[in-house]
């Protein structure tokens, strides 16, 4: 069991109700999916458990309880209410590595979903079938190694500029990534919209509030005006206000032992 991933709001309480194993896709497979996981819920006993995601900049293909999906990058907040006893196992895609599956601009999946027959074909529902009594990550694997696209090395170096922005939550200003990277903020952000899903502005952003998320829920003292400083907002006003807008409360609400969560189509997605 591995803890949570970044992105997940209020980890501490998600954790009391969840288990993530992320298990690692064979190496053919790893060129394009990051890894796979697993999650398991068991919320017997409770009320029905409303899950909260900051997302990354990833499609997922996930295996719930219905039937499979191909799930875009989402913008807003991912919201999965959880009941009963449970499990979802998925792939997350590296960034900018679902596009020569796709065939087309991945930017026509973003804030979506859709069925993941829609590109992998019925198998993918027999499939659910077969992971609805045994999530083995091994079954996606064989499922996913013989319908591997040629590599595209265009997705492998978005996947490299995505990875920058990530390890980088200071990293603040497309200008600033684009000249670094020798490319036109133009060029950054067709490359953007036809790889990933989302602009390099969005990715830029969400990186910068899933450190403030992190930094959040694991101090009990938190310095909003140092914290703003350090990744790169004007003021600790631009940082909550950026960070309310996303998460719905502000970073010193959030950040707050017991701060407000809510409970209440029951799957779970990491980010």
């Amino acid at each position: 069991m591995e803890p949570l991933a970044r992105g997940v709001l209020h980890p501490a309480r998600a954790a009391e109700l969840i288990t993530l194993d992320r298990p690692a896709p064979h190496p053919e497979v790893a060129r394009f999916v990051e890894f796979y996981w697993l999650v398991r819920w068991n919320v017997t006993g409770h009320d029905p458990y409303e899950q909260r995601v900051l997302c990354h900049p990833n499609v997922h293909l996930v295996f719930e309880p219905l039937r499979a999906r191909l799930y875009g990058v989402d913008r807003t907040v991912f919201t999965r209410r959880l009941e009963g006893v449970g499990h979802a196992l998925g792939a997350r895609f590296r960034p900018g590595a679902f596009r020569p599956f796709a065939g087309h601009p991945v930017g026509r999946l973003v804030d979506r979903s859709v069925p993941a027959a829609d590109y992998f074909g019925p198998e993918a529902d027999r499939l659910n079938e077969q992971l609805r009594a045994d999530p083995d990550p091994a079954l996606l694997d064989a499922f996913l190694r013989p319908r591997l696209p040629a590599p595209d090395p265009v997705a492998e170096e978005v996947a490299a500029m995505v990875a920058r922005i990530t390890a980088s939550p200071d990293l603040c200003r497309v200008d600033d990534l684009a000249r670094e990277l020798g490319l036109s903020v133009r060029r950054l952000q067709r490359l953007f919209a036809e790889y990933v899903g989302a602009s390099p502005k969005w990715v830029l952003r969400r990186a910068r509030l899933h450190e403030a998320a992190e930094r959040a829920a694991a101090s009990g003292g938190l310095d909003l005006a140092a914290l703003a400083a350090e990744l790169g907002y004007a003021d600790q006003a631009h940082l909550t206000r950026d960070f309310t807008a996303a998460v719905g409360v502000s970073p010193a609400r959030y950040a707050e032992p017991g701060g407000p969560t809510r409970r209440g189509s029951a799957a779970a997605r990491p980010a």
